[in-house]
Parts: C-alpha cells; structure tokens; sequence
C-alpha cells in the first residue's frame, strides 16, 4: 500500500479535526476532496491511530446543553500528596481533562456532574478537596464562552488569525431517542469503510434516521462538531499554556472575543475571580515549542494592553478522554460517596 506523503497526511489530518463527513462512507468523502483512494485514507488513519497521534474520532458534545453542570477547578495539594491525590480525582468518571501545572494550584481539572446529581457540583469538589487533602481549592464555571475549537494546524497553512463562527444555539428537548443516539454518538468510531454501520443496526434505524438526529443536534448547538481530536503532543505540538488574565470587567467581552480570534487560542472564557485569584479570563494557548506560546501570549498582551497575567503550562498530563454522557457510573460514585 502506498503511503502518503507527510504534506497530505497532514491536510488529511487537519481536515477530519475541522468537520468529519456525517455520510455512510466518510473515507471515500475524504479520499475525493484529498484526490487519494479510499483504501489510502483508511490505511494512514490506521497507521496514525497506532502511532497514538489520533486519539478519537467521535461527536464532541456541549455538556451543558445536556444537563451536565460543569466547571474547570483548581487545587492547591503538597508535592507528597499529589500521586495519591490524582488517583482520588481521576476516578470521579465527570473529570474528563486532569493536568498538573506550574503553579501554587498545581492540580487543574474539568469537572461535570449529571443532570439528576443529588449531590451537585459544588458539594461533589468538596468530597474530592477533602479526600485528598488539598490546602485549597477554585472552582471556576464558565460565564460567557468566547471559543472552544482545538485544531492543531498541522498544514501550517492556518492565519494567525480567524473569523469567530458563531456558535448554534436552538431549544432541543431530548426525548430518549435522541440520547440512545448520544450514547453512540460520543464512542470513538472503527476505522473502516462505513464506521456508523454498527451503530444504526444497534439502534434500528435508518442511516437516513441516524443522520438526521446527528445534523439535528448539530444546527441546534447540542454537538458542537463530530470531528478527530489528536493527541497534540505526539502530532508535534508539545506545548499548552493555559494563559490567565486579570480584565476590568467592562472590557472582559471584548478583551475576550479579540483574544479568542488567535487561531493557537483552542479554549477562551470568562470565570469569576477570587481574593486569592485575580485572573478572570482564561485563553489556552496551543504551540510547537514553549518559545512560540510565550511569543504568542506576549503578542496578545501587547494587542490587549493587559499587564496583570499568568502563563500555566502544563508539565503532566493525568487524565485526557471524552465524557462518557448518560453512563451509570456518575450515580455509582455518588451512591458511594454518599454511605462514606
């Protein structure tokens, strides 16, 4: 089998991370565009699943418009206790991305709690705060989204900057149909020539039906995209800087929407801020080398005029996968908490 050559590997690459083809045959839709064979297609994205630079290929969905109540936190834990901490944290099933950062707070984690939570958000950090015993902790909800899109450029094609989409937000009441569909949906897909053939006979339906309820989500904003995310590391892009603002509150919207338009900017928010945290916008910075993230944060603290700011970068990857929506396993780990 002939093997594709690194530039269009790499277009191959950025464009099943922008928009992977909701059609039975989605290799063949992107062999046609990329002028290779199918088979071309299938056998490269087998090669770069076993090199470990795809991670998943599946429906990214927006928690929150599924019920989920979610937050990034911020623990404060000795450096003796963060092995055994990490445990703890990582085995709560709504923590999806866990990393260790240069910083005082030290252990940052995303956090969802389901929709029937009977002990809520708040009450479920304090559990792991005390079973870990870290000195202090930050919970940091998201109150105004500016972008959430991580592309690695792997063409090197990309402009520094880019137009903001603006994101789909339609009522959709979820009736069980829909989230059997999700629970498909999110499952990372087999690489092969029809990859939603197994999912439309485990459902009985149409692949007409099945596409439909995916599209439906999608114009409605439930899923944001169903799109490839690599492992950025080990597609090249060794460094993230979870760059953190202090922003006057009337400028924190529009300080935010220019900072998100950084094509290396994946993630950009505002948070609430603290006495002992004064930065309340957060922009995650995506870049080959630790040099080109501080050259880019220095360019958007030039281009924004802030001065009070912090650069987190990440020094250890714990915990990095897809929520799991609609799965027992969050009312198993409360039945738990609750009789300890």
């Amino acid at each position: 089998m002939k093997i594709l050559d690194k530039k269009t590997e790499n277009e191959l690459l950025f464009q099943m991370q922008n928009s992977f083809p909701m059609v039975e045959k989605p290799f063949e839709v992107i062999a046609n565009t990329l002028k290779i064979t199918e088979e071309e297609v299938l056998t490269t994205v087998r090669k770069l699943k076993e090199e470990e630079i795809i991670r998943q290929t599946s429906a990214i969905f927006d928690t929150k418009r599924l019920g989920y109540k979610s937050s990034l936190v911020a623990f404060k834990v000795a450096e003796n206790k963060i092995d055994e901490a990490v445990k703890i944290i990582n085995a709560h099933p709504g923590v999806s991305h866990n990393y260790l950062r240069n910083h005082d707070y030290n252990i940052w984690f995303t956090m969802a709690v389901a929709p029937d939570s009977k002990l809520g958000l708040e009450k479920t950090v304090e559990i792991l705060k005390e079973r870990t015993h870290a000195e202090d902790a930050i919970i940091l909800p998201t109150l105004k989204m500016f972008k959430i899109s991580v592309k690695m450029d792997t063409t090197g094609k990309r402009a520094k900057k880019e137009k903001l989409k603006k994101l789909a937000n339609k009522t959709i009441e979820l009736t069980p149909e829909h989230i059997e569909v999700i629970k498909v949906l999110q499952k990372d897909i087999d690489i092969i020539p029809e990859p939603f053939k197994k999912s439309i006979e485990l459902l009985g339906i149409s692949y007409e039906r099945f596409f439909e309820l995916a599209h439906e989500f999608k114009d409605s904003g439930v899923m944001r995209r169903f799109a490839t995310i690599l492992n950025h590391r080990k597609a090249g892009f060794g460094a993230n800087a979870m760059s953190v603002w202090a922003v006057p509150k009337e400028q924190g919207e529009a300080i935010g929407k220019k900072m998100a338009e950084f094509s290396a900017v994946s993630h950009c928010y505002l948070r609430p801020s603290y006495p002992n945290w004064p930065y309340n916008l957060f922009a995650m910075v995506h870049a080959k080398t630790q040099e080109e993230c501080d050259s880019l944060i220095d360019e958007m603290a030039k281009e924004s005029g802030l001065t009070n700011y912090s650069k987190l970068y990440s020094t250890v990857e714990f915990k990095k996968q897809r929520l799991v929506y609609f799965d027992e396993s969050f009312n198993k780990w409360e039945q738990e908490a609750l009789q300890n």
